[in-house]
């Protein structure tokens, strides 16, 4: 651990797929197009600059009844044209509107992927989302995958008013992934352990209890430190790439959304909104799809 650099624990973290599976291109009246999605008409895809002077693509799956705007950060070892099944199924079951991007370095988007990158990705993605769709924060519900729980909780420390965020998989920390260390190191990245505390909207946590790659632990102490808990989904059996393959997946969502509904936004921390935990103890379907989330390790 002690010859551990910023540099190393990066590594720790990012795997795009190479090649991308996809590509982008403009018509002529400047219309970004990406491949294999150009059929969805309630689809807009964006490039767009970050402050790092990156250009990221970010795609927004409009439902012309959305109640929220799922702003979706995924894992780590897939990019947008792996993540288009589930963001249809999503905006069909929940009725949403899904803004989602990849990351620098990243599918189409340019740049190399850094922790400080994923949060000038997600502010810019934010930004867009203000400027093209009159986005409010208290419209918003910010959701992380994995690594992804990074660059969404960044944002959550930052907003007020927000409506909501889920933590699907997430980690306390980089290091903390790979080694059961007590203490924040300052090599660390995405060090939420430390920043889920000032997140003042309510939380909904979601983990596998066998994850194999970030275990259940790291939910379990998120939701732990959280201001304002939501009844968490703690899937039985469940993976680290999986849990969109189980029932109670989707009806979790769909209970945190219509709770989310009733509640006021009023920028005052609202009262607990946790019951009992539960557990998910539905069958799934193995050989359902699964979107490509993340995996950790040092690269070799």
């Amino acid at each position: 651990m002690g010859n551990v650099t910023g540099p190393v624990a990066a590594r720790l973290a990012f795997f795009p797929p190479e090649p991308a599976t996809y590509e982008i291109s403009r018509e002529r009246d400047g219309r970004v197009v990406i491949s294999g999605m150009s059929g969805d008409k309630n689809l807009e895809a964006h490039v767009l600059e970050t402050k790092g002077g990156n250009k990221i693509v970010a795609t927004f799956w409009k439902h012309p009844f959305a109640r929220f705007t799922l702003l979706y950060s995924h894992g780590n070892a897939a990019d947008l044209g792996q993540m288009h099944d589930l963001f249809l199924e999503l905006r069909a079951h929940l009725r949403v509107n899904i803004m989602s991007y990849d990351y620098s370095g990243y599918g189409a988007s340019t740049g190399k992927p850094s922790e400080f990158n994923t949060y000038s990705d997600i502010e810019a993605v934010y930004d867009c989302l203000k400027r093209e769709y009159g986005v409010e924060p208290q419209e918003l519900i910010l959701y992380g995958q994995s690594v992804g729980s990074g660059p969404t909780i960044h944002l959550a420390t930052k907003l007020r008013n927000l409506r909501g965020v889920v933590i699907h998989s997430g980690i306390l920390s980089g290091i903390r992934v790979l080694y059961p260390v007590k203490v924040t190191f300052w090599f660390d990245i995405f060090k939420n352990i430390d920043k889920i505390r000032h997140v003042d909207c309510p939380v909904l946590v979601i983990h596998g209890t066998n994850d194999e790659i970030v275990d259940w632990s790291h939910g379990k102490r998120l939701w732990e430190l959280s201001k304002e808990k939501y009844d968490p989904l703690w899937v039985k059996g469940g993976g680290h790439c999986n849990l969109e393959a189980f029932p109670e997946y989707i009806k979790h969502l769909r209970k945190f959304l219509n709770a989310m509904e009733k509640i006021s936004i009023t920028g005052e921390t609202n009262k607990p909104l946790t019951q009992n935990p539960p557990h998910t103890e539905s069958k799934h379907n193995s050989e359902s799809k699964q979107n490509k989330c993340l995996r950790f390790g040092l690269m070799r």
